[in-house]
């Protein structure tokens, strides 16, 4: 059965300290968005607070809430009335002391798709976030067949089959491995969404700040390349600050969203909110896919090192 195209919204905005505040400015995006044809809407990393990961505070796991909670059952209520799919990436609390860097995928009707749990956690200056988030567990773990289906569905790297598209869902650091997005497309995602935090340090801004933009987007757009599949980046913007002894961080923006080629179709700049809007038509896989058939090419009988750390001497 040939897939019909469809409609990507991803939203670039600030979070503010009053959570309930930032959830309801991100409903009224959410609702433009799809008043401008999006189908499947995706927010950025951590949608409702400021980036708390700045510095080790015990008392910031208090943000963090179940799924389903408070916000997931008010974003499902948003994706039922408007008949979306929505990605709404969240500090979740899964048990005690286990704590997540998650995205919930919800359906048109409001139900839970299931969770996509951080794989890659980075650890840099105002970056702590090793100290807050359990990566996602493997889904080729051989113990998560003694604890059912239920366990190895919210685990490792997954893709939906959402009612508009099949959806992929990374998070932030995980942009930067291209393991992630290659095992994610061989799952048969049309679309990589990667919900993200990034911004500059702003004593390096004026040295490195350019090239770090360039590369954020360079390497997603490989990713969009070498697997043949869409892109869609939606980064946060606004400078927080409230770390004493620090400069704060700068979040740069920039999100966009490309096409197989690595195109282009939707991009915004570094410090103003956007909503994107962008057609995707999965017709332009195939016909990506038999030009530049870099999976028909692979030699996956000579990867296996692929599995070590680190091969030098």
């Amino acid at each position: 059965m040939t897939q019909a195209p469809f409609t990507v919204g991803i939203i670039q905005d600030v979070a503010t300290s009053d959570m309930q505040a930032t959830i309801e400015a991100s409903i009224v995006k959410i609702r433009e968005a799809a008043a401008q044809g999006a189908q499947v809407v995706c927010l950025k990393e951590l949608f409702n607070a400021p980036y708390f990961c700045k510095s080790q505070k015990c008392d910031r796991f208090d943000i963090a809430e179940p799924i389903p909670g408070p916000t997931t059952q008010a974003m499902q209520a948003i994706a039922k009335e408007l008949g979306i799919v929505l990605i709404v990436p969240l500090f979740e609390r899964q048990a005690k002391g286990v704590y997540r860097n998650s995205a919930v995928i919800l359906d048109v009707d409001g139900s839970i798709q299931g969770v996509y749990r951080k794989m890659h956690i980075p650890d840099d200056p105002l970056f702590n976030e090793k100290y807050y988030f359990t990566p996602g567990d493997s889904a080729h773990d051989d113990r998560l067949d003694k604890i059912g289906e239920i366990a190895k569905q919210a685990s490792g790297f997954r893709v939906w089959h959402t009612r508009f598209a099949n959806v992929g869902v990374l998070i932030c650091w995980d942009q930067w491995y291209p393991e992630a997005a290659r095992i994610t497309s061989l799952l048969g995602a049309d679309i990589l969404f990667y919900p993200t935090a990034i911004g500059w340090h702003p004593a390096e801004k004026a040295t490195f700040g350019e090239a770090q933009v360039d590369a954020w987007r360079t390497i997603q757009r490989s990713h969009a390349i070498a697997n043949g599949v869409y892109v869609a980046s939606p980064n946060r913007i606004g400078y927080e600050d409230d770390e004493p002894g620090t400069d704060g961080i700068e979040f740069f923006g920039h999100s966009f969203i490309c096409d197989p080629f690595g195109r282009y179709l939707a991009k915004a700049d570094h410090n103003d909110p956007a909503i994107l809007i962008a057609h995707c038509d999965p017709k332009q896989i195939e016909e990506t896919r038999r030009n530049w058939p870099f999976l028909r090419d692979r030699r996956i009988d000579a990867y296996a090192p692929i599995l070590s750390r680190y091969l030098g001497a």
